[in-house]
């Protein structure tokens, strides 16, 4: 079969690789969509981010669904053929974290395609993946990319159960890209009144409008837009922080009420924070890292019509222009969510 390997920052290859037979509780997929993610695009730009780095060769990918081509001996409830999007969620179930709860914490968590740990976890941009049993969404009804779409939208439903309670809330989401669009879908599903929108981009912010946002702000073209927002202490309840950027972060506290609370997912590297303002606004900075039982939620609103990420897929391309794809997953000005067709 043939995987997509990251061997340093721009050097993406199509290689060979193995085939194994699924083991007990294990079941043999094969590929059909995997989406491009913003870890991903670090990898391929950079050869990592922050402090975590490429240390070898290593298979990219998470967000990826695919056929039953074959199951391991005791797996029930799953059928050869049957459409699947796999969590690349992988807790050990037995340290501190996984006894009390905290799956996203695991300390010994597998996630694909992870260079944290040394050696790194391999990653699920292969033609045919072995995965557990218990990793595996039916995804009946579903096209392959949307239910490729279920590992970015599990990581935006457990930032907005970070946030709490949405009901009549005013969130502000800075950064749209494939994250920060899919806020704007979760925080609307939970019951958010008000959503407003930012980023540089005009094609991202199209999308944002297609996504429920009430207003979109292009900070490239208007650097004073959320200005008005400002007054009496601020108007956001909450910030979902997308970008990772630390003007956006800055000019988001500034329009934040007393009291809100602020939701941290973009991963830029670390950045400067204006304490004052979030002392004397007394408002809460929380972190959201990953997600665990929301990915099976997040197929069943797709299934159900509640959640329709279609539009935000803006590209597919076929396994042979892998590196065509990554080039074009980073470029804000035409995608939001680029897929690889792996058959």
């Amino acid at each position: 079969m043939k995987a997509i390997v990251i061997h340093a920052a721009e050097d993406l290859r199509i290689e060979e690789q193995s085939v194994a037979p699924p083991g007990p509780g294990e079941v043999q997929i094969e590929l059909a969509r995997g989406g491009i993610c913003g870890s991903d695009l670090h990898y391929y730009n950079h050869g990592g981010f922050g402090p975590v780095r490429l240390k070898e060769p290593m298979i990219l990918g998470h967000e990826v669904a695919g056929h039953i081509t074959a199951l391991g001996e005791g797996v029930s409830g799953l059928s050869i053929g049957q459409l699947v999007a796999v969590s690349p969620s992988r807790p050990c179930g037995n340290c501190r974290f996984c006894n009390e709860g905290q799956f996203n914490q695991c300390l010994n968590m597998r996630f694909y395609g992870s260079a944290m740990p040394f050696p790194h976890i391999q990653g699920a941009f292969r033609e045919v993946l072995v995965a557990d049993a218990s990793q595996c969404a039916p995804a009946d009804g579903l096209s392959p990319g949307e239910a490729a779409m279920a590992e970015p939208l599990a990581v935006c439903l457990h930032a907005v159960r970070n946030a709490g309670s949405m009901l009549g809330k005013s969130v502000l989401v800075t950064g749209c890209g494939p994250i920060g669009i899919l806020c704007i879908l979760a925080a609307r599903r939970a019951g958010a009144d008000l959503i407003v929108a930012t980023d540089l981009s005009a094609f991202t912010l199209s999308k944002a409008e297609t996504a429920g946002a009430d207003r979109v702000i292009n900070m490239a073209e208007t650097p004073e837009g959320l200005e008005a927002y400002f007054a009496d202490k601020g108007t956001f309840d909450v910030l979902f922080e997308c970008s990772g950027a630390a003007p956006a972060l800055a000019s988001g506290i500034s329009a934040m009420r007393p009291g809100g609370t602020i939701v941290q997912l973009g991963l830029g590297g670390d950045m400067p924070v204006p304490m004052m303002a979030l002392t004397a606004k007394e408002l809460s900075l929380k972190g959201s890292f990953r997600f665990h039982e929301e990915f099976f939620t997040g197929v069943s609103l797709m299934q159900k019509g509640l959640i329709d990420v279609k539009p935000f897929i803006t590209q597919t391309f076929p396994l042979s222009d892998a590196v065509a794809a990554f080039k074009t997953a980073g470029d804000r000005s035409q995608a939001v969510k680029a897929q690889i067709a792996f058959n």
